[in-house]
């Protein structure tokens, strides 16, 4: 597929924004259609940018890694030379950028069960994530840094996991934690059980 003109690069991005708007405030079930209207677009037009809702789904969960800028944090925090201040960078970053993302990321992570295409959504960032903590915890491992019994697999799983959305709104949300504590306290707790006592 060649690339998209700048007027069509806009029109993606504005179907984005407004489909992100609408499945924040109405979940993931909203059709094309719904998206569509709200964008004052037709239907046919949106399918033009995005070949199926699940391809829109993908794109929309991207871009706001885009948008953060995500990825440049990511590594900026796995050049943090000591590795105490390097776990705590990366999940700070992580942590940071889930009050973001939560209104439409908890719609997915509750659809995926019986929505193939915000399984497929879901399944595309997770992946990503859990990638990362992978390269994290290797790098933790390198500088002999796990504590002991830790694997790098094991403990990319076990900071992805304790890191995880779940977990956040369980906190932040439903217990009404707040943003701020969370981060603090998963970040304290998740660097002692796979680092050991400072």
């Amino acid at each position: 597929m060649s690339n998209p003109s700048p007027r069509g690069a806009r029109t993606r991005a504005d179907i984005l924004d407004v489909a992100w708007r609408v499945i924040a405030e109405r979940g993931t079930h909203v059709s094309m259609q719904e998206i569509a209207a709200a964008a004052g677009l037709t239907r046919q037009a949106v399918y033009v940018h995005f070949r199926s809702r699940g391809g829109l789904l993908v794109a929309l969960v991207r871009r706001a890694d885009d948008r953060a800028d995500i990825h440049a944090q990511f590594r900026h925090a796995l050049q943090t030379d000591d590795p105490r201040h390097r776990l705590d960078a990366f999940l700070r970053v992580w942590l940071d950028f889930v009050p973001t993302i939560h209104p439409v990321a908890s719609s997915l992570m509750r659809a995926r069960a019986d929505d193939p295409e915000a399984a497929a959504a879901w399944r595309d960032r997770m992946t990503a994530l859990q990638r990362g903590f992978g390269i994290l915890a290797g790098s933790l491992r390198r500088d002999g840094a796990l504590g002991s019994g830790w694997t790098v697999a094991g403990a990319a799983d076990y900071l992805w996991a304790g890191a995880s959305l779940q977990v956040w709104e369980l906190l932040a949300v439903d217990r009404a934690w707040g943003a701020a504590r969370t981060s603090r306290i998963l970040r304290r707790t998740l660097a002692a059980a796979v680092l050991g006592p400072e």
